[in-house]
């Protein structure tokens, strides 16, 4: 393996792979490397469906292997530190790597840790949830077995992938105690930190008129931050103020706190919240020029999901390559993502907007409402256009 690399890429991810796929399509001479230690790529949106007892969670997962660009090396280890002044990274094996060009796309950790009394009790006392392969069963799980009482959706006090991941499952839980005729013997409470259910106010106004025919209960302004699995009760504490409020629970869907990983954090490279700290607009380093970053691990001040990044890279690439050739760096992203918000079983609101949280929608009709065409996009069109579209460097 060589030592010195034209770009150095951390992280297999969607944003990883797909920038090495988009480079290897427009320079196929360059050395393009990607350090990433796992053996398996997954479709992590899928796992809402999953949750939902939609689909089985090995169709979101795929070899490593099988996703890596075709020039591209790949380098099985892990990063444990960064010298952006040298262009050097060290790797966990031992040893050291040297670049022209570095793009940082690690994705986020998940932080169960932060939590008191959640680590190690997922999938039992009740506690559910979505957010990781180990775990994402344990929601169709307990949703099976959920036969009344209290069930609470929760959002972190942190970033999380998909602003909008927390609420899905519980709609399609809602939708599930209709469909089994047992929703009057349910309470579903939604609690966020945030003032409403939705960042961007068009879609805002279209889920808060269904919290409200759906007899959804809310409590915002509060984050989790204890479970006490055997006596199934959780602790929320307010945003404004810390303090405590407890709340009994039979079932709860916890989305965990969320950052950047360790080795991010730490290093030179990152901003105060710990993100890689670039430029919102060409994604290029605020200090170090040929250090590039997308995803969920960059600052970029959007939602962190996949429809971000078939955006972001495209802007990466091109800029990354000016400044290779010693020319401007025109390309602008302009904060683009996309939620799709399941509803229900068959019901989707498509919601999409940039940095300004304006709506940017792409198709001709009100994306705020539910429509069967927008959860078929979600669970059988968009897998296809990530596995041969993203994936392959075509955006």
């Amino acid at each position: 393996m060589s030592a010195h690399h034209h770009i150095l890429i951390v992280g297999g991810g969607t944003a990883g792979i797909t920038v090495a796929a988009h480079l290897r399509n427009t320079r196929p001479e360059l050395q393009v490397a990607i350090i990433e230690p796992s053996e398996t790529h997954y479709y992590q949106p899928l796992w809402t469906l999953v949750g939902g007892g939609v689909f089985p969670r090995e169709a979101s997962a795929r070899p490593m292997a099988s996703v890596m660009p075709k020039g591209v090396t790949w380098i099985k280890d892990s990063v444990t530190a960064f010298a952006p002044e040298a262009n050097t990274i060290q790797l966990a094996a031992g040893g050291a790597l040297t670049y022209d060009f570095l793009v940082v796309a690690p994705g986020m950790q998940l932080r169960w840790d932060m939590v008191e009394g959640l680590e190690g009790n997922v999938g039992r006392f009740g506690i559910c949830s979505n957010y990781s392969y180990d775990t994402v069963e344990t929601t169709w799980r307990e949703l099976r077995s959920f036969q009344g009482g209290k069930a609470i959706f929760t959002f972190p006090n942190t970033p999380v992938k998909c602003g909008g991941g927390p609420q899905k499952i519980m709609w399609l839980t809602e939708h599930n105690l209709v469909q089994r005729g047992i929703r009057d013997k349910a309470e579903i409470t939604f609690v966020a930190p945030g003032g409403r259910i939705f960042g961007v106010d068009k879609y805002a106004k279209a889920l808060e008129v269904l919290v409200e025919q759906r007899d959804i209960k809310t409590l915002f302004g509060h984050h989790l931050v204890a479970i006490d699995g055997p006596n199934r009760k959780a602790t929320f504490q307010a945003v404004a103020d810390g303090s405590r409020v407890v709340r009994d629970y039979d079932m709860i869907h916890v989305t965990p706190p969320m950052g950047a990983p360790d080795f991010v954090r730490s290093s030179p490279l990152a901003n105060a919240a710990g993100f890689v700290d670039v430029d919102k607009h060409t994604t290029q380093h605020t200090k170090f020029a040929n250090v590039f970053a997308l995803g969920d691990a960059s600052s970029l001040p959007t939602a962190k999901t996949g429809a971000a990044v078939r955006k972001q890279a495209p802007v990466l690439v091109a800029n990354m390559l000016a400044l290779r050739d010693g020319t401007p760096l025109r390309a602008s992203y302009d904060g683009y993502t996309s939620c799709p918000l399941v509803t229900g079983y068959g019901r989707l609101i498509l919601a999409e907007f940039d940095y300004d949280s304006k709506p940017v929608e792409s198709f001709p009709f009100d994306q705020a409402e539910e429509r069967y065409s927008m959860y078929a996009l979600k669970a059988y069109g968009l897998p296809q256009m990530y596995w041969h579209g993203m994936l392959q460097g075509r955006m």
